[in-house]
């Protein structure tokens, strides 16, 4: 049996703090961030836990100027009907706002759910097979804290086709596009979501609504 580590109040508080400045990042410098580190962040990630221990999660790193701008394209079309749907009191709000960091971020990565994958052997999905999209999702939340951890910010564009994604980037037919995250340095830090900041919506306490039956 392996001894259990202590998670004494000061660690507990600076998790705490940790989780705070988990901010989704869309202001990059270029700067390019050391593979070293890069490898490191993907070690820790792959030690998040999965269904059936299947591990489901591909990774495509994005970094020809060409499959870039074709993401950066499918970005602006997607964006542009997004703008088009606001009503007229919050498209400006809508139009101030900065939704990805698909310019400047240095590391740019498309994450996929394979789910041809044997590992696993189908363990837990038989009734859930959404678990293996769950499980990537939880991994890029472990990505997501180590890179905080390590200095860098993370953005996750969601304002994107998925079948436009997987068809610029030869993904195989068998991967669900899950996210395309830009990854570096923060060119500001901020503790605050930037969807408050800049006026979209304030947190609220709904998330903390817990029904008991």
């Amino acid at each position: 049996m392996t001894p259990k580590p202590v998670f004494d109040a000061h660690f507990r508080e600076e998790l705490a703090e940790l989780m705070r400045w988990r901010r989704d990042v869309r202001r990059f410098r270029t700067d390019p961030v050391p593979e070293p580190l890069l490898d490191s962040l993907f070690d820790l990630a792959q030690i998040a836990p999965s269904v059936g221990n299947s591990q489901p999660w591909r990774f495509i790193r994005v970094e020809s100027p060409g499959k870039r701008a074709e993401i950066r394209r499918n970005f602006e079309v997607c964006n542009a009907e997004a703008m088009a749907a606001q009503s007229s009191e919050r498209a400006g709000v809508y139009a101030r706002l900065k939704l990805a960091g698909l310019d400047a971020a240095p590391v740019q990565l498309a994450v996929f759910c394979d789910h041809a994958t044997e590992q696993g052997l189908g363990l837990g999905m038989r009734t859930m097979p959404e678990m293996l999209d769950y499980s990537v999702v939880g991994m890029i939340a472990g990505l997501w804290l180590a890179a905080r951890a390590a200095g860098l910010g993370l953005g996750w564009v969601s304002i994107l086709d998925p079948a436009r994604v997987c068809a610029a980037l030869d993904a195989p037919k068998s991967y669900k596009f899950i996210a395309f995250l830009c990854l570096g340095w923060p060119e500001e830090e901020h503790v605050d979501p930037e969807l408050v900041r800049y006026g979209w919506q304030d947190r609220t306490e709904e998330g903390r609504r817990i029904v008991t039956v």
